[in-house]
């Protein structure tokens, strides 16, 4: 196992970097915040970025939870990790981290200074001081699963590395404002999530009435029902999956949420409007009918 470090003080821009070092060391497997990363997929661990507070953070990045560091050791044997690159704020950080895995001490430290200028340092260290944005070296749909609720942004460019194995690589990362920022927290209620969903239902054509059911939250997402009555004539299947997909993007374009699915159930069956005027016969009018 050969195992690398890349060390500078919190809010540098280390994270931002991983990817292009990693690449440049011909590394796929990086551990950062708890994180073990491959090629910019989530493999194990929990983000210290999701800890209540800054002490619970450190914790969590060094794994001091035996049942966290159980969890990224198994990872590292089955997929048969050779190579890693293990953030840290310090070379203490980074040895506390191989203890806790089991990983021999690195080889080589690459310091934020070697790869990043003054300039660059103290822009990234403004951005985390006036807007509380970290940056996760995994693509948004992996990180969303583990930050639903939080505010998350794709970053995603085009890297020529100087690794040969590693030419003109597609880097994506994520940037996310953790529950600990000094910014605060925001809450959304389950009835303005359910009434999000609904409102974008209406609006599918074929839908003629929209009813909220239950939010369930959980860790990773939300599960939004919603119960529908549709008009008749028109075919059902395509008209609940529009509803499905219309809600769920919706709710998570204006909350961050990650919708993990949208339930829908069709009620009634509701035939449509009929023409009015005088040539509309009384027996036409809209009228219920149950149903579907």
């Amino acid at each position: 196992m050969e195992v690398y470090a890349f060390v500078g003080p919190s809010g540098t821009g280390k994270s931002h970097r991983a990817s292009l070092v990693a690449a440049d060391l011909g590394i796929a497997f990086i551990i950062d915040d708890g994180l073990l990363i491959h090629s910019g997929r989530i493999l194990a661990g929990q983000s210290a970025k999701r800890e209540q507070s800054a002490l619970g953070a450190v914790r969590r990045a060094i794994f001091a939870d035996e049942a966290h560091a159980a969890e990224v050791r198994a990872a590292i044997r089955e997929h048969g990790v050779d190579r890693l690159l293990i953030l840290g704020t310090s070379d203490d950080m980074v040895h506390r981290i191989c203890d806790a895995l089991d990983l021999p001490r690195p080889e080589r430290t690459i310091r934020i200074e070697d790869v990043a200028t003054e300039e660059e340092i103290r822009h990234a260290r403004r951005v985390r001081r006036t807007e509380g944005k970290h940056v996760i070296p995994a693509p948004t749909f992996e990180v969303k699963k583990s930050f639903s609720g939080y505010m998350v942004d794709p970053l995603r460019f085009l890297y020529r590395s100087r690794h040969a194995l590693h030419r003109d690589i597609v880097v994506e990362k994520s940037v996310v404002r953790p529950t600990f920022s000094s910014l605060g927290k925001f809450f959304i209620t389950d009835y303005v999530v359910g009434s999000i969903a609904e409102r974008a239902s209406r609006a599918v054509p074929g839908v003629a009435d929209v009813h909220q059911g239950p939010v369930a939250i959980h860790e990773e997402g939300v599960v939004i029902a919603l119960d529908v009555a549709l008009w008749l004539g028109r075919p059902l299947r395509p008209v609940m999956e529009r509803v499905q997909r219309e809600a769920r993007e919706m709710v998570e374009r204006m909350t961050a949420l990650n919708v993990l699915a949208v339930d829908v159930t069709a009620r009634r069956a509701l035939w449509p409007e009929a023409p009015q005027g005088d040539d509309a016969s009384e027996g036409s009018r809209s009228r219920p009918r149950g149903g579907g």
